[in-house]
């Protein structure tokens, strides 16, 4: 198994003037190139699918599910990926790699998609929820997972519907003052924003239920307003993604908008997770999506982007190469190498 790349090591490499990014063309990569292939610090394309970020200190740490071509096909993988400027990417290992934890429900082609970690600062876990199912979607479930460290081994708990409700894709969402939400769907009414439990390890009362069928679900709090953010229901083919807003996570929320233009299907992509910096200088949003590649998931491509956001108004601008200085959150747009 693949860890993170010591720091002398790392420094070693960057001395002799060794790329620790390689990238698909001469030059290591220097930017986010949406759609490009992305590779990590040891030149293995990143598998962090449907994920998340979560920030601890100086550091970003990427989970998303691992679809890698060499895994055992009975088990489902988590990686785990860290670093400093959102471009560069050092692979911290598997995370989780579970067997089928529940043969009673789940056959061995079982499902373990959409990762989300949280850091719960009243029991210092991580905690992780995943959209767990059988092969037709039916089963509907949350699986609930902790670890004490960061990039360790997450335990899994258990398998649950959150209040009894049908859990498919899932989000998440913490607050300034530690609470957590679950947004999940739940076919065939809408979805659902669910506050959790303080320990975070179940789900505590129904928020607000949104009667619109999304999956692919993202939140994020800017100047006053919630954007709630999904994908319609086409399965693996991308759509144009919509967002609304709302002054309070009970509601009322607006009507839903497309976040780009409607023939583009959001640039071939599905929404998974809303980044938000708060930098020195600016605040960014950025949207993190997929380009699935049903027929190669290993070989999924990643869209992100930052938004322009503000006033009730969010908008996907066309996928370029960007940076971000995450210490003022200034952007940048470098331009193509010729």
């Amino acid at each position: 198994m693949r860890r993170c790349i010591p720091v002398l090591f790392a420094v070693c490499l960057l001395f002799l003037g060794v790329s620790l990014c390689p990238a698909s063309g001469k030059r290591a990569r220097d930017a986010i190139c949406p759609g490009a292939s992305w590779r990590d610090t040891d030149g293995h394309l990143i598998q962090a699918h449907g994920g998340c970020i979560l920030k601890r200190g100086n550091e970003y740490y990427l989970f998303g599910e691992d679809r890698s071509r060499r895994n055992q096909p009975t088990r489902r993988y988590v990686g785990c990926y860290r670093s400093t400027d959102l471009v560069h990417w050092h692979y911290c290992g598997e995370v989780v790699s579970l067997k089928n934890p529940d043969p009673k429900l789940f056959t061995n082609d079982w499902i373990l998609e959409r990762p989300k970690v949280l850091y719960n600062r009243y029991t210092h876990q991580y905690v992780m929820y995943a959209h767990i199912d059988g092969r037709g979607y039916s089963i509907a479930r949350v699986a609930v997972f902790v670890s004490r460290t960061v990039a360790g081994h997450y335990h899994y708990l258990r398998n649950f519907r959150p209040l009894g409700h049908q859990s498919r894709d899932i989000g998440i969402y913490q607050g300034r003052h530690g609470k957590a939400y679950l947004l999940f769907e739940d076919r065939p009414t809408g979805f659902r924003i669910a506050e959790l439990s303080r320990n975070y390890l179940r789900v505590k009362r129904n928020i607000c239920l949104i009667h619109q069928h999304l999956e692919g679900l993202g939140l994020v709090h800017y100047h006053g307003l919630y954007y709630v953010l999904g994908s319609h229901l086409t399965g693996w083919g991308p759509n144009p993604d919509v967002y609304a807003t709302a002054k309070s996570l009970h509601g009322p929320w607006s009507a839903f908008r497309n976040i780009a233009p409607a023939r583009t299907n959001t640039y071939d992509s599905q929404s998974g997770y809303l980044l938000k910096i708060v930098g020195t200088h600016r605040t960014a949003v950025i949207y993190m999506g997929d380009r699935w590649n049903p027929g190669q998931l290993w070989n999924t491509r990643y869209i992100w982007m930052p938004l322009q956001i503000g006033n009730g108004r969010l908008w996907l601008p066309k996928p370029r190469c960007w940076r971000i200085d995450v210490h003022t959150g200034v952007l940048s747009y470098p331009r193509p190498a010729k």
